[in-house]
């Protein structure tokens, strides 16, 4: 597959770096052995998690900062990832959704990375990434509807489906779920992507089935 950024992020957002994995996976409540690692590596993290230690993390602050580039208040309309890690601050842990979703999480709160997760086959034709418009109909997971407005967005041949915010309802996983999607967004060392990438085709082997169908790094 294929991403194509459009100009609007590729003026507003030179560094960023998209890495991205499809695979095949099978969906379900996810083994006591997933459990039990989400736990451990929670225990870890908390301790270290304040409101100040997340602003300052490298991941966070460059994903805030591409917000204010093209336009939107990240405070309000926080990514993703500063909000899971800001709910392990708080003692909360992590959400139990199931086995590929609960991965997904696991690695944002590791690593800070806002990472975007998507049934592959609820994707029409072809991808892009741009900036939201006013009034684009959006409908958020546990969010209802969403502005998107000037939030960097995926969108295929329906409109927008995904967003370092919240991922789409029309796109979301699920128990019918067979191919999935992930795309970190980053804006520094291609490296710690690449990473990043390499601890999801593992969890997703070991934790959900899942085959490694394709795997890429998207520069604008």
């Amino acid at each position: 597959m294929t991403i194509n950024i459009e100009n609007v992020i590729k003026e507003r957002l030179p560094d960023l770096i998209l890495g991205a994995c499809l695979f095949d996976v099978k969906v379900d409540e996810g083994k006591e052995e997933l459990l039990e690692l989400m736990k451990t590596e929670i225990k870890l993290l908390e301790p270290q998690l304040t409101p100040e230690s997340i602003r300052e993390m490298s991941t966070v602050k460059a994903n805030k900062q591409a917000y204010r580039a093209l336009g939107k208040d990240p405070n309000r309309y926080r990514p993703s990832a500063e909000s899971l890690l800001r709910r392990v601050a708080n003692g909360k842990g992590l959400y139990h959704i199931n086995n590929v979703v609960d991965i997904l999480n696991l690695i944002s709160v590791k690593t800070g990375y806002s990472i975007c997760g998507y049934d592959y086959d609820m994707i029409v034709g072809d991808v892009s990434l741009g900036k939201g418009q006013t009034d684009e109909p959006y409908e958020g997971i546990g969010r209802g509807t969403l502005n998107i407005e000037n939030l960097p967005v995926f969108r295929d041949e329906k409109g927008a489906f995904g967003s370092p915010t919240s991922d789409s309802v029309r796109t979301m996983v699920n128990e019918n779920t067979k191919r999935f999607l992930m795309i970190i967004i980053g804006f520094e060392n291609q490296e710690k992507i690449e990473k990043a990438l390499d601890e999801a085709k593992q969890l997703y082997t070991q934790y959900a089935f899942g085959e490694e169908l394709e795997s890429f790094i998207i520069r604008p």
